[in-house]
């Protein structure tokens, strides 16, 4: 390793040690009460300072339990079966293309090398994902879920 990386495993180190302790911290005082969110904490970090300020979370409301009627309807649906796929890229070629394909052809995808791949629920994007292998198997780390607001704008 150069000594540029052997920094920056020393800083994520660090890093990772600072959560640890403030999980920690926050575990020990959970029976004090709550800072205001006017409070901030300061650290050093590479000779500068840098400020972090607690922010209010939103408030979802108070939630109503769900009749046993609603509870009814919401189990009929939920063991309907869906169709997962995880999109690494597309192309279009010509069908004299497609016919010509051996093995060891190259198809070249219109998406970058490096770039997230997509998560599709009975065709419609729902995430977005990184490739994971799992006891010899492939799975997907959602790194990004779309939002529902955009999944309905996407419809129409």
């Amino acid at each position: 390793m150069s000594t540029d990386d052997d920094d920056i495993m020393a800083q994520w180190a660090a890093a990772l040690g600072e959560q640890d302790s403030a999980e920690k911290e926050k575990e020990q005082s959970s029976d004090e009460p709550a800072a205001s969110s006017a409070d901030e904490k300061s650290r050093v970090i590479d000779g500068g300072t840098v400020s972090a300020e607690k922010v209010p979370l939103e408030d979802f409301g108070e939630t109503t339990p769900i009749s046993k009627e609603e509870k009814r309807r919401l189990d009929a649906i939920l063991d309907i079966p869906v169709v997962i796929s995880m999109e690494v890229g597309r192309s279009q070629i010509p069908i004299r293309n497609l016919l010509q394909l051996n093995q060891g052809s190259v198809i070249e995808l219109e998406r970058v090398a490096g770039e997230p791949l997509d998560v599709l629920v009975n065709g419609t994007l729902i995430a977005h994902g990184e490739v994971v292998v799992v006891n010899d198997k492939f799975g997907i780390r959602l790194t990004d879920v779309i939002s529902q607001t955009e999944r309905i704008k996407k419809l129409k």
